[in-house]
């Protein structure tokens, strides 16, 4: 499975961006897809998670301002990202797991994509 995140930039503060995470090389619908970021000297950090037919989960420090979706037609994932901050500046990880509920960890993600730069300004 190869996974290609775009749609990071520079946006202002308190502005919307929307990622998204192309998937190829496997059967997109079978796998739970999550996204993590990592700022720079801190650790990968957890985002969210959408399992197979759309349940999704969220990290604290995004919960009401993030939305996670997918479209199984198009092998595609997403992440919008409204009401931005400068804490939500990184480097924002595609990732997909077998596991129906991997959770936040790292280690239960099978397959990673190389990551697109968000950059917030105050």
């Amino acid at each position: 499975v190869q996974l290609q995140a775009s749609g990071g930039g520079l946006v202002q503060a308190g502005g919307s961006l929307r990622l998204s995470c192309a998937a190829s090389g496997g059967t997109f619908r079978d796998y739970t897809m999550g996204w993590f970021r990592q700022a720079p000297e801190k650790e990968r950090e957890f985002v969210a998670f959408i399992i197979r037919h759309g349940g999704a989960t969220y990290g604290d420090s995004v919960k009401g301002r993030f939305t996670i979706s997918r479209d199984n037609a198009k092998n595609t994932a997403y992440l919008q990202m409204d009401s931005l901050n400068p804490a939500d500046t990184a480097v924002y990880y595609c990732a997909s797991s077998r596991s129906i509920w991997p959770g936040s960890r790292i280690s239960n993600y099978d397959y990673w994509g190389p990551g697109t730069q968000v950059t917030v300004s105050s």
